[in-house]
């Protein structure tokens, strides 16, 4: 599905209904729910044949259409971790199980899943470059990395937040979208009993619950097949996710399928843009960048050097760009802001025209880059360099002068980084921040804490990895971490202080607090032992120790490797490449045509790839080569038998 889909991305597609029922499909979509259900993957052998004979009734269910979003008691198949026998539910719990809120279906998610693995392949073909957010292969950072590598020169910006499309979007709308490329009416219509049936949701009360506080509680023990909860250090970095990655679309009872579902509806919108742009592009020859073709795409001059863009000349390039990250968009306009006004409008109208979206320009503001635009918790500002330029003249003498130009920078935010932290309490404050004690950890010990504390600082390196200011930012993400860790250690050990918190444990908190007021007799003896753990300090203590930031070029013309390997298979798989290789070895005299021919069917034989594609002439050939060789072989063995008779 993957190679057809890349190799013919314009085709509808109608014979879906094939992949529902291939059952190894919904085998692979039992162990992955497994997977979330149970919090390891179950090897396809551990399935049991119970549960083998339920999904095969599940999948029956669908293909004749029995099948129903949503079940709250009748089940084709449950969780391994379900033991709970719904014969023997008194009618309160039944009533409570169907009016109030419940967790989707096991079987539902399986459904959701395999409509997951058909469709994806089907729709990423003929997605646009310029989305990237629910993708394979895409991420923020690959958007960080496409700005830095596209955006510089381009003094106008207007930022957009559609995600309340993602949330109000029609049914008809959606179903629209995904008709214009899917005609499977099963697969459609499981796709419209997803998003038609309701989701039945309690209303919570507003009287409030007296608690009363328990003396002792009881530490609750994890069942063998239970999955652990995530971490603490991991819980505090999805705290930090940025505004653009906060919002995931949920419609109905689609599950994994909404934010796929969300790209194909607004997959239009980034067609719209791509013909806008390649409108909207006016070359200028007195720049020596962005003079190439007909829409930009081969960019001349300083290919080393791509951010660079000269600011002389009286007529410069008219150009523009556009990006989406979920229901965000990014749009920059090299050129008088009147464009960008003007590009304003024309999106508030096919917002409106498309999908019945009111919007006006306070939705959609026009910044300039010296205003500083925040873009996934990352500012992009202009500075202004002033490169030595050295050219060759007539004559061979080399000659020096001075230009000027702008990058493009790409710095974190310090006040969003302060204002996440305040968030998950580490701080109180805006203008000097004062680290505040993480009492979530008040009751692990300090091994435990530094270690959580270690791979949540080693997390925020890799977000930060693209930031100019990396050093500044991940350094001052330390420092609060490092001062929350040592208010929590005053308060845990009686040491009043972050002071003599230091003064024991050190700068980084690497010497062990053991003992009343932080005394640790014996520890290293003790920990010659093995009596208790070591103790590893927390990283980045210093600005020297972080990393520096990463400025790999990032090429015009990005794939994840994954469409690579699409791509250049399909084109190897093409008679033509084959028919080019093929008079480019004759030409170079390596290989003979029938040895030629030989090595080719043998080749498409073992990869199991069809060989209609070959002339039925060459085909003949080959195989009058293969008789006469084998015959020759069996000549040969009947010689050497003779040969060893006689002897």
């Amino acid at each position: 599905m993957w190679i057809s889909s890349f190799r013919e991305p314009d085709k509808t597609v109608t014979n879906l209904t094939t992949y529902l029922r291939r059952f190894e499909l919904w085998v692979l979509a039992y162990q992955k729910v497994c997977a979330d259900e149970m919090g390891t993957f179950m090897p396809r052998s551990a399935v049991q044949r119970d549960a083998l004979d339920e999904l095969l009734a599940l999948r029956n269910a669908v293909l004749d259409s029995r099948f129903k979003w949503g079940a709250r008691l009748r089940f084709f198949i449950r969780s391994p971790k379900d033991k709970v026998d719904l014969e023997s539910l008194s009618k309160r719990k039944i009533r409570d199980i169907l009016t109030k809120t419940q967790p989707s279906p096991f079987q539902d998610r399986i459904v959701q899943e395999v409509l997951f693995m058909i469709l994806e392949p089907v729709y990423e073909g003929r997605f646009s470059q310029k989305s990237f957010a629910f993708r394979p292969g895409r991420n923020a950072h690959t958007v960080l990395r496409v700005i830095r590598r596209k955006f510089a020169g381009y003094l106008w910006y207007v930022k957009g937040d559609l995600s309340t499309m993602l949330d109000g979007m029609k049914v008809g709308m959606v179903i629209s979208a995904v008709m214009r490329d899917v005609r499977d009416k099963k697969v459609v219509d499981l796709i419209k009993g997803a998003l038609v049936t309701p989701v039945i949701t309690s209303r919570d009360d507003d009287r409030v619950k007296k608690t009363t506080k328990r003396k002792y509680q009881k530490k609750r023990v994890l069942a063998d097949d239970e999955p652990k909860p995530d971490p603490y250090w991991l819980l505090s970095f999805f705290g930090f996710a940025p505004e653009e990655a906060e919002k995931l679309p949920s419609w109905g009872h689609c599950g994994v399928l909404s934010p796929l579902l969300a790209n194909i509806c607004l997959d239009e919108l980034d067609r719209w843009m791509e013909g806008k742009i390649s409108e909207f592009y006016h070359p200028s020859k007195s720049d020596v960048i962005w003079n190439g073709p007909e829409g930009g795409e081969e960019e001349q001059g300083n290919t080393s050097w791509p951010e660079f863009v000269p600011t002389s000349g009286p007529d410069k390039t008219r150009k523009m760009d556009y990006v989406r990250y979920g229901g965000h968009i990014l749009i920059g306009v090299r050129g008088p802001r009147g464009d960008a006004a003007t590009l304003r409008k024309q999106l508030i109208e096919f917002c409106d025209e498309k999908y019945q979206l009111k919007l006006d320009n306070e939705c959609l503001p026009i910044e300039h880059i010296t205003k500083g635009i925040l873009f996934l918790d990352h500012v992009l500002c202009r500075r202004v360099v002033y490169p030595t330029l050295r050219y060759t003249a007539t004559g061979g003498k080399i000659i020096s002068e001075k230009g000027v130009g702008t990058l493009l920078s790409v710095t974190a935010s310090l006040k969003q980084c302060i204002k996440q932290f305040r968030k998950l309490e580490f701080v109180k404050g805006d203008r000097d921040p004062d680290p505040q004690p993480c009492f979530r950890m008040f009751h692990a010990t300090q091994a435990h804490t530094n270690a959580q504390m270690n791979k949540f600082l080693a997390t925020m390196v890799e977000w930060y990895k693209y930031a100019d200011n990396r050093k500044k930012i991940v350094n001052f993400c330390s420092y609060i971490v490092r001062g929350s860790l040592a208010k929590l250690y005053a308060a845990k050990y009686k040491l009043r202080s972050r002071a003599k918190v230091y003064k024991i444990a050190s700068r980084n908190l690497s010497r062990p607090l053991l003992g009343k007021k932080g005394q640790s007799p014996e520890y290293h003896n003790l920990l010659r032992e093995g009596l208790v753990e070591s103790v590893d300090g927390l990283q980045f203590t210093r600005m020297s120790l972080v990393p520096e930031t990463d400025y790999t070029p990032f090429p015009s013309d990005w794939r994840p490797d994954h469409e690579k390997v699409l791509l250049e298979y399909i084109r190897l798989e093409d008679p033509k490449t084959v028919e080019e290789q093929r008079s480019c070895l004759q030409e170079l005299g390596l290989v003979t045509p029938q040895d030629y021919i030989s090595m080719l069917v043998w080749n498409y034989k073992r990869n199991a790839i069809i060989v209609d594609q070959l002339p039925i002439a060459e085909v003949r050939a080959e195989d009058q080569l293969l008789n006469s060789s084998h015959n020759r072989d069996e000549d040969e063995d009947t010689g050497e038998r003779c040969h060893a008779a006689q002897m």
